[in-house]
């Protein structure tokens, strides 16, 4: 289970991916999230792949890695193709299988939608992969710096999502932990009636919380310990910096953007 959790994990490197300014990546993937819904033909769709793949070819990682770390949205892909393959109902029938009819429509949203989907959990998860949990919370801080001066907590927000992403893969150990745990006390997760696997689920949960608010208890007093007292007055070790490779990656950005509306259908 943790082997194929995604989130939260980094990998280090020295990629080309890996010495972009965190800020960069973090702003390129949130308008690249807006992007991906304006493409509606193959070309747009193929544009869209290809600064995917590439990204991930750039950034040194294992296609095979990142394939592997995918299996845990492979469901929710294919249950979205499904979906829209037997809910809409448009364009001309296909084929029919044991009278149920699929129609041209239905094919080319569920693969359209489908291929989003994979694409947005690709380009987001080499946010993780290629930066460092402080790297983030130095970003998203450095982002959101202008909400400082109505009294927004930028530095506390910043620092519950770099250490909520941090202890995703922890959590995700300690569930595999536990669960072998119950499995060799003959608990059974797997067959049975679903309100015998809800009550199977009851003995991993209690565990997993207990440890969670355990852990969460330890980090508050360690940093108390620290003297941490939140953002104010705090410095860096490390200034953010834009490069020439963050200019670079603005610039093949933009003629994403623009190929992408030139070949709009």
């Amino acid at each position: 289970m943790s082997n194929s959790m995604i989130i939260g994990q980094y990998i280090p490197g020295d990629s080309f991916v890996h010495r972009l300014d965190p800020r960069s990546k973090i702003a390129i993937i949130f308008f690249f999230v807006i992007i991906v819904f304006f493409a509606n033909s193959v070309m747009s769709h193929g544009l869209l792949a290809f600064f995917a793949i590439g990204s991930a070819a750039t950034s040194r990682i294992p296609l095979s890695y990142i394939m592997k770390g995918l299996k845990p949205v492979w469901f929710l892909v294919i249950f979205t193709f499904l979906l829209h393959l037997i809910v809409t109902k448009q364009g001309e029938v296909l084929v029919s299988i044991l009278g149920w009819e699929i129609y041209e429509e239905g094919l080319i949203q569920g693969a359209a939608i489908s291929l989003r989907f994979f694409l947005l959990i690709m380009v987001t998860s080499l946010l993780t992969f290629t930066t460092t949990p402080i790297e983030i919370t130095d970003a998203i801080e450095e982002l959101l710096g202008p909400l400082k001066k109505v009294n927004f907590p930028v530095h506390e927000l910043a620092l519950m999502m770099s250490i909520s992403l941090r202890f995703i893969p922890t959590l995700m150990q300690e569930t595999e932990k536990i669960s072998k745990a119950q499995a060799s006390r003959g608990v059974d997760f797997r067959t049975g009636s679903f309100k015998d696997r809800v009550k199977a689920v009851i003995p991993l949960l209690v565990p997993l919380f207990v440890s969670a608010f355990k852990r969460a208890e330890e980090l508050a007093m360690a940093m108390e310990a620290r003297g941490y007292q939140g953002g104010e007055g705090r410095t860096k070790l490390r200034e953010l910096q834009l490069g020439k490779s963050d200019v670079y990656l603005y610039i093949m950005f933009i003629l994403l953007v623009i190929g992408l509306f030139l070949t709009r259908s």
